[in-house]
C-alpha cells in the first residue's frame, strides 16, 4: 500500500509546481465570497449546485425543443420514467460491456483482482442507484433535491468499491457515467433537457469522494482554518471549472478526446466534472491533512482513464496551473495559505517529469 505522502516533508520548492517562481500572480485580492448563513459542506454544495443548474437552464432556448411542456407535465415524466425503467435493465448491462471493453487491459496492467469487479453486483447496485433517480424525476423532485437523497447513498457505494482495492472505482464511476449516457440516448431532446441534471447528480457523487469531505469536515470544529478554507472554495468550484475548461479549450484548439472535440457539450460537461473532481480532491485533502486520498484514489483513476480517454497529461497540468490562477483571483489570502501547498503536491504528483517516458 502506498505511504501518505507529508505534506510538511514532501512539498518541493515553489518553482517546482505551479510555476510560481518569481510570482507570477497578482496580489491577493480581499476576499470576494459573499457571506452566507450555509455552514455545512452538504448545504454548501446542494446550493452550489442549485445555482448550477438553475444557471445552466436557458428556458428560452429549451422551449424550442419539441413538445417540452407535455414532457414537463406529471404525466410526461411518468412516460419519460417508464420508458426508461422498461430499459434500464439492458442499459447498465450495456453500459458495463462499455466499461469493461475500455478498460480491461488496464486490469491486467494495474493487476487488479478480477473477483474485485463482479459485473452482476456493480450493474444491479447502479440499476437500484437509477431506479433512486428516476423515482424522483417522475415525482418532480428537484436535481438539488435528488443529490440529498442519493448522496449518503452513492458515499456508501464508494466507500464499499475501495474498501479492498480503490482503483475498483474507476470501473464503477465509468459503468454509472456510461448508463447515464445509454439513458440519454434512449429520450427525445427535451425528454434530455429535462433529465440530464439528474443523470448530473449521479455523476458527480460517483466521480467525487463528496461523502469523505462530509465525514472529515464534521471532525473539525467551526471556526477550524482548513474548515474555512474549504467553505471558501466549494460554492465557487463550479465558477472556476468552467473558467478553467474555457482557458484549457483556447490552449488546445481543434484537439480530439475519444469522445470528441472540446467544444463538444458532452466532452465539456464531463470536463468540468473533471474539474470540479480535483477541487473536491483538494478539499478533502485540506480536511484530512494529507494527500492519501489522491494517492489511492484520484491518481489511479487518471491513470487508467485519461490514457485510454485520449487526455494528454499536459492538459491536466495545465487544469492545475489554471485552477491555482483562478483560486489566487478569487479567493481570500488566508485560505490560500491553507490551500495552496496541497494544490502544489497535486501539481507535482501529475508533472511532466512523472509521465516523461509517456509523453516525452
Amino acid at each position: 500500500m502506498t505511504q501518505p505522502v507529508s505534506i510538511h516533508t514532501q512539498v518541493s520548492p515553489i518553482s517546482r509546481s505551479l510555476d510560481l517562481s518569481p510570482n507570477p500572480y497578482p496580489p491577493l485580492k480581499a476576499p470576494q465570497v459573499p457571506q452566507s448563513n450555509l455552514h455545512s459542506l452538504p448545504a454548501i454544495w446542494a446550493r452550489k449546485y442549485f445555482v448550477a443548474v438553475t444557471s445552466d437552464y436557458d428556458a428560452a432556448q429549451v422551449k424550442k425543443l419539441d413538445r417540452l411542456s407535455d414532457y414537463e407535465a406529471p404525466e410526461g415524466r411518468q412516460y419519460t420514467t417508464e420508458k426508461l425503467m422498461q430499459n434500464l435493465k439492458l442499459s447498465t448491462a450495456q453500459a458495463w460491456s462499455m466499461t469493461e471493453n475500455l478498460l480491461s487491459e488496464e486490469m491486467l496492467r494495474h493487476s487488479i483482482d478480477p473477483s474485485l469487479l463482479d459485473p452482476w453486483k456493480i450493474a444491479a447496485d447502479s440499476h437500484q442507484l437509477f431506479e433512486k433517480a428516476l423515482t424522483a424525476y417522475s415525482n418532480r423532485l428537484t436535481a438539488p433535491r435528488l443529490a440529498v437523497i442519493v448522496g449518503d447513498d452513492c458515499g456508501q457505494l464508494r466507500q464499499k468499491y475501495t474498501a479492498e482495492d480503490p482503483r475498483v472505482i474507476g470501473f464503477v464511476s465509468m459503468q454509472f457515467h456510461h448508463t447515464g449516457k445509454i439513458l440519454l440516448g434512449q429520450l427525445e431532446p427535451a425528454e434530455r433537457s429535462l433529465f440530464a441534471p439528474y443523470l448530473k447528480v449521479m455523476d458527480d457523487h460517483m466521480y467525487m469522494p463528496l461523502r469523505d469531505a462530509y465525514q472529515a469536515a464534521a471532525r473539525h470544529e467551526a471556526d477550524s482554518p482548513a474548515l474555512l478554507a474549504v467553505q471558501n472554495l466549494l460554492p465557487i468550484s463550479s465558477r472556476i471549472a468552467h473558467r478553467v475548461c474555457d482557458q484549457i479549450r483556447r490552449l488546445n484548439p481543434g484537439y480530439q478526446t475519444l469522445s470528441g472535440s472540446l467544444n463538444s457539450s458532452a466532452v465539456r460537461t464531463s470536463s468540468i466534472r473533471d474539474v470540479e473532481m480535483f477541487l473536491v480532491y483538494l478539499c478533502l485533502c485540506v480536511l484530512e491533512g494529507d494527500v492519501l486520498a489522491v494517492q489511492r484514489q484520484l491518481f489511479p483513476l487518471c491513470i487508467m482513464l485519461y490514457p485510454r480517454l485520449n487526455v494528454k497529461w499536459q492538459m491536466v497540468q495545465d487544469m492545475l496551473q489554471v485552477i491555482g490562477w483562478e483560486m489566487y483571483g478569487q479567493l481570500p489570502a488566508d485560505s490560500m495559505t491553507i490551500l495552496i501547498p496541497y494544490l502544489r503536491t497535486l501539481t507535482e504528483m501529475f508533472s511532466s517529469e512523472v509521465f516523461q517516458d509517456e509523453e516525452g
